[in-house]
C-alpha cells in the first residue's frame, strides 16, 4: 500500500475495523464484518461443513506485445456459478436444508476468497520478462464482500450504519491484501444489473488483488507525472478546483467529498466521487471521512436509481494508487460510476469507435447529466435513510 496518507493502522477512532475469521471447507479465508461494536465478541464462526472439490490452480499470464498489457487466463471459470434461483444463490446465509457459502444463519457482511478466482489462489513476488510466448502463474487473491443477508436488497436499499460496515471492510481489506507479497494494486468494485453482466443477483461486490499496476492505472500515472512535470502541481488536485470552479457539474459537496460528472465523461451516466484532501486508498481515510462516505454513497446509488422507473445498472470502481509504483503518490482515490443507460430503454454499447479504437462518441452532455442527478437527489428516493 502507498505510504502517502494511507496508514494501515491508526490511533483511537481512526483505526480500521477488524473482522473475526474463519476457514471455509475447502481452505478459503471468510471474514465477518459486523455493524456495531461488540457484536464480534461473542460471535463464534459455524464450521463449513460442506465437501468441496480442490482449489483450481493459479491461471496464467500472457503478455500482449502490441499493447505490453497482461491477460489472465482463467479457464476454471467457466464452471462459476450463473444466474442461480433465489433459493440457490451462494450468497445467502446457511440453513438447515441448505449450506452455501456463508456458513453462519445470519450476518451483516462478509468477505470472503473467491471460489473461480481470476488471479490466485497464491501471491508471491515475480520477475516476469517481455519475451513473446512466455506464460506465468496469475497470482494475486480475489474476494468477494456480500453486502447484507437480503437476497433482495441492492446496496441503495442498505441503511448508513451497514454502508458504513461495507466502507470499513473496503478499507481493512486495502490495507491488509496491499501487504501480501506480489500485489501491486488492490481494485474494489461493484457490478449491479444483468445489463452488466452480473453472474448473481444477491447485493455484493468484489475486491481483486491484481499481479500487476493495470493499464488504466498506468494512464491515469503517466497523465498525473506530465502534469506535475508541467505544473508543479497534482493533477487530481486541479481536476477538482476546475470543477468546482466551474459548478454545473458538480452534484453535491460535503466537507470531506465531491460529487461530479466529469468534463468529459464517456458514458450516459458517469459520476466521481473523489475526497477533498489528497489520500491514496480507502485504507487512508479517517473514521470521518468513512461515515461521511457511507452517506454520500448511498445518496448517489439511490440518485442514480432515482432516474428512471427502474433500477438502473452501474460498475462503481474505486481507483487507488498502486502498491509500490515510483509515481504512486501522485494518484488520488476516487469512485468512478458508470452506467450504459442513456434512455429509458436504451443501452449505450460500446461499438467500432469505442471498442475497436478506445475513441468515445458521448451520447450525452455532462451538464445534462449532472442536472438530472442534482434533481433526483433532491427527491425522497435520492435522500438518505
Amino acid at each position: 500500500m502507498s505510504t502517502m496518507n494511507s496508514p494501515t493502522e491508526t490511533a483511537g477512532a481512526d483505526a480500521l475495523r477488524q473482522p473475526v475469521r474463519a476457514r471455509m471447507a475447502d481452505g478459503r479465508e471468510l471474514l465477518y464484518f459486523f455493524d456495531h461494536p461488540g457484536q464480534h465478541e461473542d460471535f463464534v464462526p459455524p464450521a463449513d461443513l460442506r465437501e468441496l472439490p480442490e482449489r483450481p490452480s493459479p491461471a496464467r499470464l500472457r503478455r500482449d506485445p502490441l499493447t505490453g498489457e497482461w491477460v489472465s487466463f482463467a479457464a476454471h471459470r467457466q464452471g462459476r456459478t450463473h444466474l442461480p434461483p433465489a433459493d440457490e444463490c451462494p450468497l445467502c446465509p446457511s440453513g438447515p436444508e441448505r449450506s452455501t457459502e456463508v456458513a453462519a444463519a445470519q450476518y451483516d457482511v462478509v468477505v470472503f476468497e473467491n471460489r473461480f478466482p481470476s488471479f490466485g489462489p497464491g501471491q508471491q513476488e515475480q520477475q516476469r520478462s517481455e519475451a513473446m510466448g512466455e506464460t506465468y502463474p496469475a497470482e494475486g487473491r480475489c474476494e468477494v464482500i456480500a453486502f447484507g443477508a437480503d437476497h433482495g436488497d441492492s446496496f441503495a436499499d442498505l441503511d448508513v450504519p451497514r454502508a458504513r460496515t461495507v466502507v470499513d471492510a473496503w478499507a481493512q481489506r486495502t490495507a491488509e491484501l496491499s501487504a501480501l507479497p506480489g500485489v501491486e494494486q488492490v481494485f474494489a468494485f461493484e457490478n449491479r444489473g444483468a445489463q452488466i453482466g452480473v453472474t448473481l443477483h444477491h447485493p455484493h461486490g468484489q475486491i481483486y488483488s491484481y499481479p500487476y499496476v493495470t493499464p488504466r492505472t498506468l494512464t491515469q500515472l503517466d497523465q498525473a507525472q506530465r502534469h506535475r512535470e508541467e505544473t508543479g502541481r497534482n493533477l487530481m488536485q486541479d481536476v477538482l478546483d476546475f470543477e468546482v470552479a466551474a459548478g454545473t457539474r458538480i452534484v453535491e459537496r460535503t466537507e470531506y467529498f465531491t460529487v461530479f460528472v466529469p468534463f468529459a465523461a464517456r458514458m450516459p451516466v458517469e459520476v466521481h466521487v473523489v475526497p477533498n484532501r489528497h489520500v491514496a486508498d480507502l485504507a487512508g481515510l479517517t473514521a470521518r471521512e468513512r461515515s461521511d462516505l457511507a452517506d454520500v454513497y448511498l445518496r448517489l446509488l439511490r440518485g442514480v436509481d432515482a432516474l428512471y422507473a427502474t433500477p438502473t445498472p452501474y460498475i462503481a470502481a474505486w481507483f487507488q494508487a498502486p502498491v509500490r509504483h515510483p509515481a504512486a503518490g501522485e494518484l488520488r482515490l476516487h469512485l468512478q460510476l458508470t452506467s450504459p443507460r442513456r434512455a429509458e430503454e436504451k443501452l449505450k454499447y460500446l461499438a467500432g469507435s469505442e471498442a475497436a479504437m478506445g475513441a468515445f462518441i458521448a451520447d450525452v452532455t455532462p451538464e445534462t447529466t449532472a442536472a438530472r442527478l442534482r434533481a433526483a437527489l433532491a427527491t425522497p428516493t435520492g435522500a438518505s435513510a
